[in-house]
C-alpha cells in the first residue's frame, strides 16, 4: 500500500492557520458566512499552491510566501487624494470600511461588515475553483468592505474610488459593485500601504455589469517593496455591455493579481489594458481567465511590461471559448521591454475553443530597446538617459491612451512618470 504524507507545513501556512484561531471569535458573520470560512482554511490546510499546480507553475506561493505578518498595524490617519481629481473617496483603512460613506446620486453603499453580518453575502464567498488560494485566503478572514450599487440608466457625473489602505500587518477586504442596466460610471481601485512595514493584502473586487450598461474600471496597485498583495478580480458582463479593465502594478515585493470575467449576454464587450512596472528583487503575476460563454461577443487583451533590475514578472492569460459561444472574437497580446541582464518575463496565452465560427488569436515578444530608435533621438541632442526615458514610456503610454479619456490619461501617465522618476 501506498501512503501519501502531507508535506510538513511552512512557517507561513502555520502562521494563517494559527491566526484564524485566534481570530475567528472576531470576524463577523452568521452560521452561513461561518460554513464558508471553516470551508476556506481547510483549504489552507491542505497547503498553499506549488509550481505543480499549473495555474501556479511560474508563482510557487509556498515557497515565495516565507513569513506573514501580524494583524497588528500603524494608524493612518485618513484618505489619500483621489487618482482622478473630484471623484467620490471610499476608503477601506486597515481593512475597515469608513461608517459614513459620501452621497452619491443613484448609487447606494454599503459596508461589507453588515452583508456578512446578516449572511447575504455568503453566496459570493465561494471559491471559483479548487486552487483558488486567494478566494480562500480572503474568505477565511475578510472583515469588510464595501457594496456599492449603481441604478439602473444611472450616468454619474463623477469617478468612484474606492481606496484600500494599510500601514504594515496583515488585512483582508472585499469590494463588490453592480452596475444597473443602461448605466455608466468609472470606477478607481486603489491599492496601497504607507511606511515601510512588510504587509500581507488580500483583496477581492467582484463586479456585475447589467445589460447594456458600461464601466471602466481602473486598478492602481503600488505597495511598497516589502508588501505582498494578493488580489483577484472577477466580473460577470451583461447583453450588450461594456467593460473596460485597466490594471497598472507598480509595486509590490510579491503580487498576482488575478483577473476571472465571464461574458453572460450576447453583444458582451470585454477590454483589459495592462501595465506591469517590476524593477528590484519583486515577482509579479498577472493571471487572467476569460469565458466567453455565449455567442456573439468580443474581447481584446493588450499587455505591456517594463522589467528592470533583477524583478521577474509573469503573465498567464487564458480564452475559454464555450461550445454555444459562436462568433466570438477574441484577441490577446503580451509585450515586454526587459531593460536588464537579470530581469525576466514568462508569458502563457491560452485558447480553449469548442466553436467553430470564431475569429481568435494570441502573441507575444520580448525585446529590448531598439539602438536605432535611441541613436536617432541623442543625435537630435537628447541624452541617453533622457532618450532611453522616452522610449520606455512611449511603449507604456500607447496602452494608456486608448482610454480615450483625457482625465484617465492624465492621471494615469502622472504615476508613469513617479515611477520612471524612482526606477528610470
Amino acid at each position: 500500500m501506498n501512503m501519501h504524507a502531507q508535506p510538513q507545513r511552512t512557517l507561513a501556512e502555520t502562521a494563517l492557520i494559527d491566526a484564524f484561531g485566534e481570530r475567528l471569535s472576531l470576524l463577523p458573520g452568521d452560521g452561513a458566512v461561518m460554513v464558508k470560512r471553516d470551508d476556506a482554511i481547510e483549504a489552507i490546510k491542505h497547503g498553499l499552491p506549488t509550481r505543480r499546480v499549473e495555474s501556479w507553475h511560474y508563482t510557487d506561493l509556498r515557497r515565495l510566501l516565507t513569513s506573514v505578518p501580524a494583524f497588528e498595524a500603524g494608524d493612518i490617519a485618513k484618505a489619500l487624494d483621489p487618482v482622478l481629481d473630484g471623484s467620490a473617496v471610499l476608503p477601506v483603512l486597515n481593512g475597515v470600511s469608513s461608517a459614513k460613506a459620501p452621497e452619491i446620486e443613484g448609487v447606494t453603499v454599503e459596508r461589507l461588515l453588515e452583508k456578512l453580518t446578516d449572511g447575504s453575502i455568503a453566496p459570493g464567498l465561494d471559491r471559483y475553483g479548487a486552487d483558488d488560494a486567494i478566494g480562500a485566503l480572503n474568505t477565511a478572514f475578510v472583515a469588510d468592505g464595501y457594496f456599492i450599487d449603481i441604478a439602473d440608466d444611472a450616468e454619474l457625473e463623477k469617478p468612484i474610488e474606492l481606496q484600500n489602505l494599510q500601514a504594515g500587518g496583515q488585512t483582508h477586504v472585499r469590494l463588490l459593485a453592480r452596475v444597473g442596466a443602461g448605466a455608466k460610471a468609472i470606477i478607481v481601485e486603489r491599492q496601497t500601504s504607507e511606511g515601510g512595514e512588510a504587509a500581507l493584502v488580500s483583496s477581492v473586487s467582484q463586479l456585475v455589469v447589467g445589460d447594456g450598461a458600461e464601466v471602466t474600471w481602473l486598478i492602481v496597485q503600488e505597495q511598497p517593496d516589502t508588501a505582498t498583495h494578493l488580489a483577484q478580480f472577477k466580473a460577470h458582463i451583461g447583453k450588450d455591455a461594456k467593460l473596460t479593465l485597466f490594471v497598472m502594478n507598480a509595486g509590490g515585493k510579491l503580487v498576482r493579481q488575478e483577473v476571472v470575467v465571464r461574458t453572460t449576454g450576447e453583444g458582451a464587450d470585454f477590454k483589459l489594458r495592462g501595465i506591469n512596472l517590476l524593477a528590484g528583487d519583486t515577482h509579479t503575476d498577472t493571471t487572467m481567465v476569460l469565458d466567453h460563454a455565449v455567442p456573439h461577443t468580443a474581447s481584446t487583451e493588450v499587455i505591456r511590461n517594463v522589467v528592470t533590475g533583477k524583478a521577474r514578472g509573469v503573465f498567464q492569460g487564458r480564452i475559454n471559448v464555450h461550445q454555444y459561444a459562436q462568433k466570438t472574437n477574441a484577441k490577446m497580446a503580451c509585450n515586454t521591454l526587459l531593460l536588464s541582464d537579470e530581469g525576466e518575463f514568462s508569458t502563457k496565452p491560452e485558447l480553449e475553443i469548442f466553436a467553430d465560427d470564431v475569429v481568435c488569436g494570441h502573441g507575444a515578444t520580448v525585446t529590448e530597446i531598439d539602438h536605432n530608435h535611441l541613436f536617432y533621438l541623442m543625435a537630435r541632442g537628447i541624452d541617453e538617459k533622457a532618450a532611453r526615458g522616452l522610449l520606455v514610456k512611449a511603449f507604456v503610454a500607447e496602452v494608456i491612451e486608448e482610454l480615450d479619456d483625457e482625465a484617465l490619461v492624465d492621471a494615469l501617465e502622472a504615476r508613469l512618470d513617479a515611477w520612471f522618476s524612482t526606477h528610470g
